[in-house]
């Protein structure tokens, strides 16, 4: 598959593509597909997917806190095997939080197993990227997770902002 990459909203319809990346993945915890195809419907304007040829590539998808809505937490970030290692979770990120910028949201969270090194740099490089601090701290223990067989690992927080619109030259 090769084309001109599209970054939009999902739509309902993205719904099922968008559970096989993440099955695909292999790193994410997968949730059913009913979930992702409502995902796309219910918070599209938080979230956003990428095509090649009409076909989704991969996905950011997020919501805006509804206790503090300058607050975005991005949910799952996945891409493609086909497009690894280009550079497009950065690029998906950016999009995202540009177009959130512009409607109020000010700081991005998201939530990190300590043992996922390719999310850390992915997070941090978005930090850098937007001139801004990410401070971190433990949000779930790997108690608080009720899977008795594979124990969860706990979840650190990660808080990047204040976010300003990128300086795009």
């Amino acid at each position: 598959m090769s084309g001109k990459l599209l970054i939009e909203s999902p739509t309902k319809a993205d719904g099922a593509a968008l559970w096989r990346i993440a099955r695909d993945s292999a790193k994410l915890d997968l949730n059913s597909p009913y979930a992702y195809m409502l995902w796309c419907r219910d918070f599209a304007e938080s979230s956003v997917v990428v095509s090649e040829g009409g076909e989704p590539v991969g996905f950011v998808i997020a919501y805006r806190r509804p206790d503090e809505p300058e607050t975005a937490l991005v949910w799952q970030v996945a891409v493609d095997a086909s497009q690894r290692g280009k550079g497009l979770a950065g690029t998906l990120l950016d999009e995202l939080f540009t177009r959130l910028v512009e409607r109020g949201v000010r700081y991005l969270e998201t939530t990190i197993t300590p043992d996922n090194e390719a999310s850390i740099r992915l997070f941090a490089s978005f930090a850098k990227r937007w001139n801004t601090s990410c401070e971190t701290s433990r949000l779930f223990e790997a108690e608080d997770f009720p899977d008795d067989e594979n124990v969860h690992a706990p979840e650190d927080l990660y808080r990047i902002g204040p976010l300003q619109p990128l300086n795009r030259q």
